[in-house]
């Protein structure tokens, strides 16, 4: 199902990010892009314009998107607001694609990136699209992030009715790749002489999805788009634990990944993947090879022959 874009006008919201980054680099070479953020810290931008990115600012909470372009053909939104405080995590993830939405309403497309993090925690169930949503952060030190996150979901669904916009919801499982990731954090903690914590209800299983097959992905997920909105899980094919990739990166590195079982963690996120191959494709970067090119680019230092 390879598909591509050329010649458009894309906008690519939370564009700092190494998930969204490298999305845009990519749409770049033919297209347009727009790359937004907050841009605190202005020197940001430069490496962005180096690989022929627009930038522009933006901030959701505030709705200010004065800087942005009047019109584009398609919005790709991986921007999300991480805060405790719930007036601005709502404001941000729930307000903010909606004004986006408003501003964009004779876009092509509209790529919302949710996260599988919308799911009630069910042992080691493999979720569909259509299982039962739920609060699943809060004992991961991020109390507003699922409940927003669920409540995005709802917004762009709105949205995509009142304004017309073809709209897809995928929900990203845990994004990685030679720039790192959640599990080259967990490497970091190792390193530094702390556990990593799972789930007692071992094993903790996920989904990883390298930037290659992210990157891959993004144009089928704009032309599934539709109205109502096409709601897909975005995530690797293999489906890995925490427990397992921790051994293999101490394989790979020498550094010894302590598992240690926490309420503090994340449970399992397992996932039905029968609607994205259905709809998408298969992704094609073997964990154990995106890991290693991680460990390659991060620390080749320490990589065993």
């Amino acid at each position: 199902m390879a598909t591509s874009i050329s010649g458009a006008r894309i906008l690519v919201t939370g564009i700092t990010s190494e998930v969204a980054r490298p999305v845009a680099e990519a749409l770049a070479k033919e297209n347009e892009v727009i790359g937004a953020a907050r841009f605190k810290d202005p020197a940001a931008r430069e490496p962005l314009h180096d690989v022929g990115i627009r930038t522009a600012r933006m901030d959701l909470v505030r709705g200010d998107l004065d800087d942005l372009p009047a019109e584009v053909d398609y919005v790709l939104h991986f921007a999300v607001v991480k805060s405790d405080k719930w007036n601005v995590a709502l404001d941000g993830n729930l307000g903010g694609p909606l004004s986006l939405m408003e501003r964009y309403a004779g876009s092509r497309a509209f790529l919302h990136v949710s996260s599988t993090a919308v799911y009630q925690p069910n042992g080691h169930h493999e979720f569909a699209e259509d299982d039962p949503l739920g609060d699943s952060h809060r004992n991961y030190y991020l109390p507003t992030y699922s409940i927003t996150k669920i409540g995005a979901e709802g917004a762009v669904r709105w949205g995509a009715r009142r304004y017309g916009i073809p709209t897809t919801i995928a929900r990203l499982n845990v994004p990685y790749g030679d720039w790192g990731g959640w599990p080259f954090i967990q490497f970091q903690l190792a390193e530094g002489g702390m556990d990593v914590a799972v789930h007692p209800d071992a094993p903790s299983e996920f989904h990883p999805i390298h930037t290659d097959d992210i990157v891959a992905t993004v144009p089928r997920l704009l032309e599934i788009a539709d109205v109502p909105p096409t709601v897909v899980n975005w995530g690797g094919d293999e489906r890995v634990s925490v427990e397992e990739w921790c051994a293999y990166l101490t394989e790979l590195t020498g550094v010894q990944l302590n598992c240690v079982a926490s309420e503090n963690s994340l449970a399992s996120v397992a996932l039905d993947l029968t609607r994205m191959h259905e709809l998408v494709g298969h992704t094609t970067v073997p964990w154990r090879e995106g890991f290693r090119r991680m460990v390659e680019t991060q620390r080749p230092d320490l990589l065993r022959a």
